[in-house]
Parts: structure tokens; sequence; C-alpha cells
């Protein structure tokens, strides 16, 4: 299709446009805050060892994903580095630590995704620097997008070897950082670190894993099958009378088959709640058929990048960090991750991130069946622009 356009095509200048001094138009400067318990330069590990740990961008500072792997690279009882690149930034201290941990006699692997649109050329470039500094560099799947977002460090502890896993819904992308909205997940938990470990060795062999994921949901294998489970476990709910729940934030739907067993869902009794930032084919509010659900899109300053699906469970709730949209390519054509929260403080602080989201109603637009995306304006309510509480929910939780 060919759509007009104005006169002027370079959008990128305006970044940089001038602000003539009326500085009252400008966002306020929400300067990310520091993550102490992992910026703190003497025990790094022995803090991921005592608990898990919830990082989001950009309110929180990137310093302690950046940390994570220079902390491993000069760390003499750290033994193997492990990554999946799929975007970089230009100038990345996380891949130069991984080059100084060669040196410093570590095992590095990296797997990078050469298909990662608009980063085929930097990946590339990225590839022969690490292999020149000695890393083992394992390139993308032909017909099949690697796109989890997973690191692990395995440290020797008392002659035995303890993984160190860092999960997220965003890149490793020092830069994006700053203007992606990501969710994280630093661990030490045993259940999520051992399937970690299985994702990177058929990454490196690929070689079907011999033991099923039970906690990982993870493209190719289980993701699609286990999604579908958890939501007929809400549809089953809701028709035996149970509190039955779905709340999920993504940047894109449009699968078939999840959309239509949402529609089920609706039909059943079961809440569904969506915040979706990109394209949307699910249309809501279809009297007795798509009524009991409601889509949000928020476009804010930052972008909205994180992925969470969350499933009442009877008021039990099933949290879930994610790579992955519920998008066909995502569910049947890459390698994702989808990660679970076990820390019942971290599952409180995501339940009440998204709430203070789907109560924004300054920055939200209501997706409908009239498909005309109006702002979702509180006339006679105070006015809640969920990026800007958020920053200051984490700020005051930092504290």
């Amino acid at each position: 299709d060919m759509l007009p356009e104005g006169r002027y095509h370079n959008n990128f200048d305006f970044f940089k446009f001038p602000d003539f001094g009326m500085k009252h138009h400008k966002n306020e400067p929400l300067p990310p805050l520091p993550y102490a318990a992992l910026e703190d330069p003497r025990n790094f590990f022995g803090a991921m060892r005592a608990k898990d740990h919830f990082v989001n961008f950009p309110f929180h500072s990137y310093e302690s994903v950046v940390r994570f792997f220079e902390k491993a690279a000069r760390d003499p009882k750290v033994t193997d580095i492990k990554i999946v690149q799929y975007r970089v930034a230009k100038k990345s201290r996380i891949m130069d630590a991984l080059m100084r941990a060669v040196k410093a006699g570590k095992q590095v692997t990296v797997f990078i995704e050469v298909k990662a649109r608009f980063d085929e050329e930097a990946n590339l470039g990225w590839g022969e620097k690490l292999e020149k500094a000695g890393v083992k560099v394992h390139y993308s799947f032909p017909g099949l997008k690697v796109h989890c977002k997973i690191a692990m460090v395995t440290r020797r502890e008392k002659s035995k070897l303890r993984h160190y896993t860092y999960l997220s819904t965003g890149n490793f992308h020092e830069d994006t950082a700053k203007i992606y909205s990501d969710m994280g997940l630093f661990t030490t938990d045993e259940r999520i670190t051992r399937e970690v470990a299985r994702i990177f060795n058929y990454l490196v062999t690929v070689k079907t894993p011999k033991s099923k994921f039970k906690h990982l949901l993870v493209g190719q294998f289980n993701l699609r099958p286990d999604l579908e489970k958890l939501i007929k476990q809400e549809i089953r709910n809701a028709k035996a009378g149970k509190p039955a729940g779905i709340f999920l934030k993504m940047n894109s739907v449009q699968d078939k088959k999840m959309i239509e067993m949402l529609y089920q869902a609706s039909q059943a009794g079961v809440t569904v709640r969506m915040i979706v930032r990109g394209i949307c084919c699910i249309v809501p509010g279809i009297p007795g058929y798509s009524e009991n659900i409601e889509v949000i899109s928020i476009v804010d300053r930052f972008l909205e990048h994180a992925r969470v699906f969350i499933f009442r469970n009877e008021n039990n709730e099933q949290i879930f960090l994610s790579s992955a949209d519920f998008m066909t390519r995502n569910l049947s054509y890459r390698i994702e991750s989808v990660f679970p929260i076990y820390n019942k403080k971290i599952k409180k602080t995501i339940m009440e991130l998204m709430e203070i989201q789907w109560n924004d109603n300054i920055k939200a637009r209501k997706i409908d069946l009239e498909d005309s995306n109006a702002y979702k304006l509180g006339v006679d309510e105070m006015p809640h622009r969920s990026q800007v509480e958020t920053y200051f929910y984490i700020k005051r939780k930092s504290i």
C-alpha cells in the first residue's frame, strides 16, 4: 500500500527538536533508580543466593544487569557464562565483559540470532568480534528465530556448581533499556535454573531435551499447549462457580487459536483484562460473545514492551513474565521463554504494577467494538498516568 506522507520524511530528526525554553511542555525527568541490592559492589552473588530479585526498566537502572556480567567476568569462582543475543547496543559493556571473561579463562557461550530484523548486520559484526576474542558463538537455526531473553552464570562453590540466571521480557541492550519498559528476574531457584540450562543445551547441541519443561514455558516444546491448559483451567473454574480471571499484558495479539480460546473464556464467565500496545485482533465487548473481555492500549514516553500473564487460579494467582506475545510467529515459529514468578513479594509487586497500568486514564486508549480507540479519560476521577505512577511506586519501595 502507498500512503501519502508530509513534506518532511526523516522523523528521527524530531528527537532533537528544540524546546525554545518552554520547559513546561517537556516530560518531567525520571532518572533511573538504583536497584541497591544488586548494585552493592561487595556481594552480588550472595544477594542473588539470598532471594529472587525483580527489576522493572527503565524505572530501575540497567546497572544491575550490566554488573551481573561484569562481576561474573572478574569472579575467580565463575567457570561459565551463557547468553542469548537478539539485539545489542552498538557500544555494549555486556559484550565487553564477555570478552574479558574469556581472557580470564572462563568458558563463554553466546547464541546470536542473526535474523533479528534491522539488526542482522550488527549481530554478525558482534559475532565476528566475539569469535576473535575466543567466545564460543552459535548462530541462528534455519526457519526458526531464537527470541528468548536468558543468561546464565555458573559458579563453583564448595566443590559444587551453582547456576545464577537472569530472565527478561527485553533484550540485553543498554540503550533501549532507557526507553523500553521491560521486566526481569534474577534467580538461583533450581526449578528455573535447571530448565534454563536445558534451553542452552538445546541451543548448542540442537538435541531435543530428554526431560520435559515443568516450570518454564518454552517455544517449540510446551509453550502453546501449557498456555492453553492455563486458559482452560480458568474456564473450568468459571463453569464451576469458582473465581476465574485472566489478566494479560503484551505487545500484540493475533494468533487465531489463542483469540478463540479467550472468546470461549469470556462466554464461560471468565473476566479477561488485556493491555495490548500494538496489533490487536481480538474484538472485546460483543454481547454474548466477548462481553467479558476488556482491552486497553497504553502509548506513552516509554515503549511498553513487557509481557505479563496472570491467571487467577482460584485466588492463588499464577504469574508469568514472557518474551512472547500471543502471535502465531511467537507461539509456533520461535524459541521463547515464559518464566513463572514464585516469590510472593514479587508476585504482589507485579499485581500492583498491573493495576496501576489498568487504571491509567491519561495515556490509555480503550479498544472497543467500533475500533475508535478513544482515550480512556476519567472526567470525574483523579488523573492517573501509569508510567509516572510506576516510577514513584518503585521509588517508594526503594527507600
